[in-house]
């Protein structure tokens, strides 16, 4: 069904000379109260709406999204339409009702390359694997159709079964990139639209935490599209739980992986393509499988969010949740026809409340849990922005906070499974944006930010943990280590499991009121290293590593797994094991039994060889292994191909850049690694744990404790 509704879009400005004569012009309406942009102007067209636009920034001499510009235009339509008319996506419907239709490929490289390139003319698409949400299963088989055949049933197929949403892993960066350009080198048109419209794509950017993504924004008419890939990054901003980002990875940490799956070598691909076709197309079916279940499980959050917020569900899975916030207060002041302000210059914000207390292995843990700190202080001491002349900032905190109160019982009462899932997505993505509006407060551009308030608020969230922490030591308690709302810690003596609620009533009393306490978390043991770095050993063996120095993803494999191992043992209380597993190491480094793809290093190319190469003449940046490899090899690459390498030489002081190989050319008959470089870094590792096998339990925090003696080979 297709509904044709008027739309007018629309500017802010905050004086009227900036678009009284624009082209277009149907309305200018003034709006009430103190908000700099006072001026609504609407326009009979989005062409027209464009051209106000460049009118205002030509005027005003700012971009339109400097954050002191006199003038606001949103470039989403869906987003203006949403805003105008209060209305949300999908509404009513439940995510299990949705037609999801989850999309992979499989792709061929060229001989001499490492990884798939579809600007070479060699590599090409083999297989487009579709899995969607009513059972349907299917492999577009590039072993029986050529390319571009296989280019246009993938797009019948789409078309045919008509998904309201289009998923894959990785699917921005990867999938939708190669299928466009090989669609482009073919002349095959990826009229994926509703209304028969094509795939259509832009540059565009995601902040996630402390990461900024550089993508390929795609859109198709009447769908959506959702990256597991980025849903994974989203939820480990906030868990940090992830053992990586990769499909296979995430399908066995949340339980969507097939105990019966195939799996085949990326490596491999030219090989099964030749010699097991169906083997390979079995293996893209299973993941593409994998990636719908996936989606199951992390996108019902953003889905419920789209039901609320006004941005479509694509737009919901892509825009960060300060955003979100700023759209439902906007949303609320143009309902009233109130002035908007703009957002204020950036300040200096301070941080929770964050210290470690002990380090070394710790048995029992608990972990005490301030629920929405923030949040909490925030209504229960007013704290809201100066700009929110209407109160609309709490009106919206109290409503989400007692929706999501209201969703969490319905999830207890309910005997309806599907029922339940509905009111558990609601309450998640309830929880993403009420812990959001702490940051909202500091959120560059807010129209109602307020870094004073945001200073408050953190200044009394670092009094509540610090009476937490002095009420802990007053029960008998040991604390470990807080961090911003919550503290680990060695519960008294003679506590047991049904000693908790009497121990978390004990600690509220001295607690400001409207701040609530739950015990979230009881551990086995816990292995604190330094602040923000430590580990989790929970009752049924399963091991969580938290921070940059054991999850980095910027060293090799095998010491990721090398630091699990002497985190496991010194968990486990088997301090003599730890010694015992570093000579293993070292003994398998000097045999070469480690395999290849344990201490090769993969990296992307950040940017074009050029631009590589000047600024490696200017001083601007170090040589880079990766390039180097890369220039070496008379290859044509471009930015986002990636190098895999290995270091090779006598000697760990050996220059990187200067005695890497191409991970393709080391020859297990022949093993030319440098057993020396990598047993320095197996060594390295020793003299960062070598200190907690020396000692049982817990002792006061030291600041990086270096050991005096050295580690022999054996």
């Amino acid at each position: 069904m297709t509904e044709r509704v008027p739309f007018s879009p629309f500017l802010l400005v905050a004086d009227r000379a900036l678009v009284g004569d624009a082209a277009g012009l149907v309305a200018l309406e003034p709006l009430e109260g103190p908000g700099e942009l006072r001026w609504r102007a609407d326009f009979a067209s989005w062409s027209d709406a464009l051209g106000a636009r460049d009118r205002c920034r030509e005027r005003s001499g700012q971009a339109a999204n400097a954050p002191a510009a006199p003038y606001q235009f949103l470039p989403d339509p869906v987003h203006q339409y949403l805003l105008r008319t209060g209305r949300t996506s999908f509404g009513g419907l439940g995510f299990d009702e949705l037609r999801r239709l989850a999309l992979d490929i499989e792709v061929l490289t060229s001989e001499g390359h490492e990884f798939p390139s579809a600007a070479r003319p060699g590599d090409r698409i083999v297989a487009v694997a579709l899995a969607d949400s009513t059972g349907f299963r299917h492999v577009v088989r590039g072993d029986r159709l050529d390319e571009a055949a296989l280019l246009a049933e993938c797009t019948r197929l789409i078309r045919e079964r008509d998904p309201d949403v289009i998923e894959g892993h990785n699917i921005f960066r990867f999938d939708l990139e190669y299928l466009e350009s090989r669609a482009r080198l073919h002349g095959v048109a990826l009229a994926w639209g509703r209304d028969g419209s094509p795939l259509a794509g832009r540059v565009a950017r995601l902040q996630i935490a402390e990461r900024t993504i550089g993508y390929r924004r795609y859109e198709v008419s009447g769908r959506h599209i959702v990256d597991t890939w980025m849903l994974a990054q989203l939820h480990d901003a906030g868990t940090r739980d992830l053992p990586g980002f990769g499909l296979k990875d995430l399908a066995r940490h949340f339980g969507v992986a097939a105990p019966e799956r195939t799996y085949v070598d990326a490596s491999q691909i030219a090989r099964e393509l030749r010699e097991a076709p169906d083997r390979l197309m079995a293996y893209a079916l299973d993941d593409v499988v994998e990636t719908l279940g996936l989606a199951e499980v992390l996108a019902p959050p953003y889905f419920a969010q789209a039901q609320v917020v006004p941005f479509d569900y694509q737009s919901c899975t892509l825009r960060g949740a300060a955003a979100k916030i700023d759209a439902l207060l906007l949303r609320e002041y143009l309902h009233r026809r109130q002035a908007v302000p703009l957002p204020r210059p950036v300040a200096p914000v301070g941080g929770g409340h964050t210290a470690i207390h002990q380090q070394g292995v710790a048995r029992p843990v608990l972990h005490v849990d301030v629920t929405s700190l923030y949040p909490s202080l925030m209504l229960a001491g007013g704290i809201a922005p100066v700009s929110d002349a209407l109160s609309v900032f709490p009106e919206l905190l109290r409503h989400l906070r007692d929706f999501r109160v209201r969703a969490k019982r319905g999830m207890r009462e309910t005997g309806d499974p599907a029922e339940r899932a509905h009111l558990a997505a609601l309450q998640q993505s309830f929880k993403i944006l009420i812990n959001a509006f702490y940051g909202y407060l500091g959120f560059s551009g807010g129209h109602w930010n307020d870094f004073e308030a945001a200073n408050r608020v953190t200044a009394e969230g670092r009094a509540v943990v610090g009476a937490l922490l002095d009420r802990l030591a007053e029960l008998g308690a040991t604390p470990v280590e807080a961090d911003t709302d919550g503290v680990y810690f060695v519960p008294p003596p003679g506590h047991g499991p049904g000693d908790d609620e009497a121990l978390l009533e004990r600690l509220a009393n001295t607690l400001p009121p409207g701040i609530q306490l739950e015990l979230d978390g009881h551990y086995a043991a816990m292995f604190s290293y330094k602040m923000k770095t430590y580990a989790l050993l929970d009752a049924r063996g399963r091991l969580l590593l938290k921070g940059s120095a054991f999850r980095s993803r910027g060293i090799e494999p095998f010491q990721r797994q090398l630091i699990e191992e002497l985190v496991r043992a010194l968990l486990l209380g088997r301090r003599d094991e730890v010694r015992k597993i570093v000579d293993q190491r070292l003994e398998d480094f000097a045999s070469h039994r480690v395999p290849l793809k344990l201490f090769a290093r993969t990296e992307t190319l950040q940017e074009s060889v050029e631009g590589y190469r000047e600024k490696v003449t200017a001083g601007q940046r170090p040589t880079s292994a990766a390039y180097e490899l890369a220039l070496a090899s008379g290859r044509a690459v471009q930015p986002g191909d990636q190098v895999s390498y290995y270091v090779v030489g006598r000697t760990a002081g050996v220059a990187v850049n200067e005695y890497a190989r191409l991970a393709s050319e080391w020859d297990p008959a022949r093993p030319d690694e440098n057993v020396e470089y990598y047993q320095a870094k197996v060594r390295e590792i020793w003299e960062r744990f070598r200190a907690f096998t020396e000692f049982d339990g817990l002792r006061p925090f030291v600041e990086d404790p270096t050991p005096e003696s050295q580690l022999s080979l054996f």
